[in-house]
């Protein structure tokens, strides 16, 4: 007898084999088949759906739970629209905390505040504490003289402004965060991504550098599990920080590892290891996404997260050793410092590795051949545009503008295209990104690299199918066939026509977890 058989539906089920359906068979929290192969058996439930439409639950194959839910819960300064409003909030949230304890404020954009608020502009509201400014981008901060009197030796700043490696110091010095706020943090950011239909992620990056929030954070996503307050199926990214040489026997090719060797894999269908993490750049907000031609603007090339030459041996020695690798590679540079590094280990066979580069936010025409060719998937996330669109397109010029964030080009050379949100950097609905996918047109309305658009159908492959298996999660998500888990998304309308759809209802396993219920 089945759990549950949900009949009345207009299914896209993503499955080449069988892509619409009106029937759902579930039992123990698995898709049994679908229309006649389940259409006749008993169920303990039924539930007919009226017509509306489903289609596989959204994989989000970016995003950061801890620092979104911790963020949700900090003063933020994203609506203010000059320095006296911004220093405003800084008094209020130091106002707030008690003397010794750090004022973390969320929000920070310097592009609207015509550059960026200094550490003396700080400290007129500090009170002398430790108050840390946090970029939306991730790659950099502001902080108080209090702070930057207790960084090591060596740590550059200008002004109070700190990026890449010395946001990430700052970050050290501000760790750790407790497992209980973490888990708090990680609960409240997966539920916000149910409300938009997201049933499972890829957290990208804990352990280290400018993504961890405590040495001990993966214990966090355990206890969540444990309490029943892990609202999403997880794939944990590591930090490449917490490989290290080890003394493993010749024959099993590990120079280096985390732990008893735990790699890609390891864990089950709700919480388990996923890709290896590493920067090679910063980011476009920041002006640190590292580029083979200056921006349009003035300011510079970006830079280079580490020496080309240590990024590749971390790509190689990771690879050898049973990783998938996601590599943080922004600008057209960083993506060149990436593909080299894959290039060099990928003449180590290892069938099935599935590389990813994360953003691939600027990528030439000369480089779409390599993703192809050492089969690297182009994990994007089209929000940005939607987003940040017409500033991007005017830091990049003309030319350069129709590289961002590309669609078409990656499909067309053969590249798998997976979507995904970096959430909280920007909005994190799936539907809206697809949306952007497809239309190609920012917040305001511009087109943005109008060539890139995509259809419909590949954009929502792009959340499911394509974003599964980039995770690992082929077998279990992204279809709804036979044997897959039953995480559904019910829509109020046909997203193939249009992306300006509700959500009505998220289930996972069978179970409605956000919504309407059964």
């Amino acid at each position: 007898m089945l759990d549950l058989l949900i009949t009345g539906a207009r299914v896209l089920t993503m499955d080449p084999g069988h892509p619409t359906a009106h029937a759902v068979g579930v039992w123990r929290g698995r898709v049994v088949g679908v229309d006649d192969a389940v259409s006749g058996l008993p169920a303990a439930a039924r539930v007919d759906l009226g017509g509306a439409w489903v289609v596989p639950g959204f994989v989000d194959a970016h995003v950061h739970l801890a620092w979104t839910g911790l963020a949700a819960g900090a003063p933020s300064v994203a609506a203010c629209a000059d320095r006296a409003a911004l220093l405003a909030v800084v008094r209020e949230a130091v106002a707030a905390r008690r003397a010794g304890e750090w004022v973390d404020v969320v929000g920070y954009d310097q592009r609207g505040l015509g550059g960026h608020i200094t550490a003396a502009e700080l400290d007129t509201v500090a009170d002398g504490r430790l108050v840390h400014l946090i970029h939306d981008s991730g790659h950099a901060c502001v902080v108080s003289s209090s702070v930057l009197a207790l960084l090591p030796a060596g740590v550059s700043h200008r002004d109070g402004l700190l990026v890449e490696g010395g946001a990430a110091a700052v970050r050290e010095l501000r760790q750790p965060y407790s497992r209980a706020e973490l888990v708090d943090a990680i609960e409240r950011a997966g539920r916000q991504c149910l409300s938009e239909g997201v049933t499972a992620c890829a957290e990208a990056g804990i352990g280290g550098g400018l993504i961890k929030h405590s040495p001990i954070e993966g214990a966090a996503y355990q206890e969540a599990e444990r309490l029943g307050r892990l609202p999403l199926r997880v794939r944990l990214m590591v930090s490449a920080d917490v490989l290290r040489p080890v003394a493993a026997h010749d024959s099993d090719e590990t120079p280096r590892a985390m732990d008893l060797g735990l790699r890609t894999g390891f864990g089950g269908d709700r919480l388990a290891l996923g890709a290896v993490k590493v920067f090679t750049d910063g980011g476009m907000m920041a002006r640190t996404a590292a580029l083979t031609a200056p921006y349009a603007d003035g300011s510079g090339s970006g830079e280079l997260y580490a020496d080309p030459a240590e990024l590749h041996a971390v790509i190689r020695d990771a690879h050898v050793a049973g990783w998938q690798l996601a590599v943080h590679a922004i600008g057209d540079r960083a993506v060149d410092v990436a593909l080299d590094g894959f290039e060099a280990a990928v003449a180590v066979p290892r069938p099935g590795a599935r590389h990813r580069i994360e953003h691939a936010g600027l990528v030439r025409p000369d480089q779409l051949e390599r993703f192809a060719r050492l089969g690297v998937a182009a994990v994007v996330q089209p929000a940005f545009l939607w987003s940040f669109g017409d500033d991007y397109a005017r830091i990049m010029g003309p030319e350069r503008a129709g590289w961002l964030y590309r669609g078409r080009s990656f499909l067309d050379a053969g590249v798998r295209l997976v979507g995904s949100s970096d959430r909280p950097v920007t909005v994190g609905a799936p539907l809206l990104a697809m949306r952007f996918m497809v239309d190609r047109l920012s917040s305001s309305g511009n087109a943005v690299g109008a060539a890139e658009a995509i259809t419909p159908t590949q954009a929502l492959r792009a959340y499911t199918a394509d974003a599964a298996w980039a995770c690992g999660w082929e077998r279990d998500l992204g279809t709804i066939a036979p044997g897959r888990l039953a995480d559904l998304v019910v829509l109020d309308g046909d997203p193939l026509r249009s992306f300006d759809v509700s959500v009505v209802s998220t289930v996972q396993g069978g179970q409605v977890v956000h919504g309407e219920g059964w």
